[in-house]
């Protein structure tokens, strides 16, 4: 493998100085580049697109060409596992991801097992050894999941949901058989995310991304649990290097201490969470991730530099524990170049908190 040439994004999430604070910005390969819908209209379908190496390595690296990031994340989706174990995952337009087989029983819980990582996730390893290579270490590779509950949620759903009505119903109602679901799950995505470091997946990202609509008590049994375990399974060597490891709960500002605890690296933080309060909260604990509102892009180029620099000053100064991203993924209709403003002014307006 290439030596890695930019490694400001390793370094801030295991707090070590950085002369800058890094940057990218979840879903930052997508419909937003015109470039990635070229390629998506060649692939003719979201799983092809994601499935063929070739096609999912060019899209993980299309945003490097445009924009000076500092790390570049797999092209996937984080409901590969389900997939994997027969559900059935398509794309409606308009609707977003469905299973034709939606978890309904400890019956179709008991039909589940670990998936077999080269056999029936090969593709995204293949995409991750592909990406390092035409990478050539111009910056490191993350490699992700979905959590275990969130997997549930669109595995007991069938797709996406706005009550949560019947995963809720099975928590409340069956807990021992939702226990078993998000045990396989858990097991699952251990495997997954140490086959993607094996490949090539140079720091690990966990997307929790429903956490945030449990309370307390659930949040803790019925999510963070199963990430902890995922953490501990996890392995945190590779290349000679530490692999960092990010937590996102969207929606979980509340629990960031009970995060900070689980044994990551990083918590990533959306946009409704204050990051000087935060910082307060986890002190040297874990480095913070996040957390401007991805909709200040749809606003002039000099209000998102606005932004920009005052996310960095709640964090505040201090050499180390920040990576710059949006609370949550950037939309489809953002304009490239007020992205691109968003990276140059990261760069240029922190220098100052590192000196």
């Amino acid at each position: 493998m290439s030596e890695l040439k930019n490694d400001r994004y390793l370094r801030a999430l295991l707090r070590q100085p950085v002369d800058k604070t890094p940057v990218w910005v979840m879903r930052q390969a997508g419909r937003y580049l015109p470039e990635y819908r070229e390629v998506r209209a060649k692939a003719g379908d979201f799983m092809t697109l994601c499935s063929t190496p070739d096609l999912a390595c060019e899209v993980t690296l299309q945003p490097l060409r445009r924009f000076d990031l500092d790390a570049a994340i797999i092209f996937s989706d984080i409901l590969t596992i389900p997939d994997a174990m027969g559900l059935g995952l398509h794309f409606v337009a308009g609707e977003g991801p469905k299973f034709t087989n939606v978890i309904k029983s400890a019956a179709d819980i008991a039909k589940l097992g670990v998936p077999d990582m080269e056999d029936n996730l090969g593709y995204v390893m293949d995409a991750i050894r592909l990406t390092r290579r035409e990478i050539d270490g111009k910056v490191p590779l993350i490699g992700f999941s979905g959590s275990p509950w969130t997997l549930a949620c669109y595995m007991v759903e069938g797709g996406s949901s706005k009550d949560f009505a019947k995963v809720k119903g099975m928590l409340f109602d069956e807990p021992k058989q939702m226990h078993a679901l998000l045990n396989v799950l858990a097991d699952s995505v251990i495997a997954y995310l140490n086959a993607q470091i094996a490949a090539g997946a140079q720091s690990i990202m966990l997307f929790d991304t429903w956490g945030g609509a449990l309370s307390t008590t659930n949040y803790q049994e019925f999510s963070l649990a199963y990430m902890q375990k995922i953490v501990a399974g996890l392995t945190r060597e590779a290349d000679g290097r530490i692999v960092p490891v990010t937590l996102f709960t969207k929606g979980g500002g509340q629990w960031l201490e009970l995060m900070a605890a689980t044994g990551v690296d990083a918590i990533g933080l959306d946009w409704t969470t204050d990051i000087a309060t935060a910082r307060q909260r986890v002190g040297d604990k874990v480095t913070l991730q996040g957390n401007m509102d991805p909709c200040v892009l749809y606003a002039s180029a000099d209000r998102v530099e606005q932004e920009v620099a005052s996310v960095l000053a709640g964090f505040g100064q201090g050499e180390t524990g920040h990576v710059f991203n949006l609370g949550h993924g950037i939309h489809p209709t953002i304009a490239p170049e007020k992205m691109e403003r968003l990276v140059d002014s990261v760069h240029k307006l922190s220098e100052a908190y590192h000196a």
